[in-house]
């Protein structure tokens, strides 16, 4: 139940609103322009492939199982991309070091070109 005051109020509001009048015009041409940069907008957003992907995530990325995939594909990506490099640097560290060994047995070998 809503107390007495609340819609003594609501009364009094809703009298002080049907009495309110604007009397200033709007300026010349005030509804064009807002047209005009309404179109304007949809204009801006409507260009480039960034912006279409960034809507489509917008609208499909806050659905849970949508969500978790995406997830775990860039977890996966992650996984992938950190394991393609560290093996080549273990490469790259097994050739230094193999050419190393092979210096320090045969101090008369030229360096290898990797160094």
């Amino acid at each position: 139940m809503k107390p007495s005051h609340e819609s003594e109020a609501d009364g009094s509001l809703t009298q002080v609103l049907r009495q309110w009048v604007v009397d200033d015009p709007l300026p010349p041409h005030f509804q064009e322009g807002v047209w005009q940069r309404i179109g304007g907008t949809r204009r801006q957003e409507a260009s480039g492939l960034w912006a279409s992907l960034v809507r489509r995530l917008e609208v499909v990325l806050p659905q849970p199982r949508v969500a978790y995939s995406y997830v775990a594909a860039l977890l996966l990506l992650g996984v992938i991309a950190g394991s393609w490099t560290a093996q080549k640097q273990n490469s790259r560290l097994e050739a230094s070091l193999g050419s190393r060994y092979l210096q320090s047995i045969d101090p008369f070998q030229p360096p290898s070109p990797d160094r």
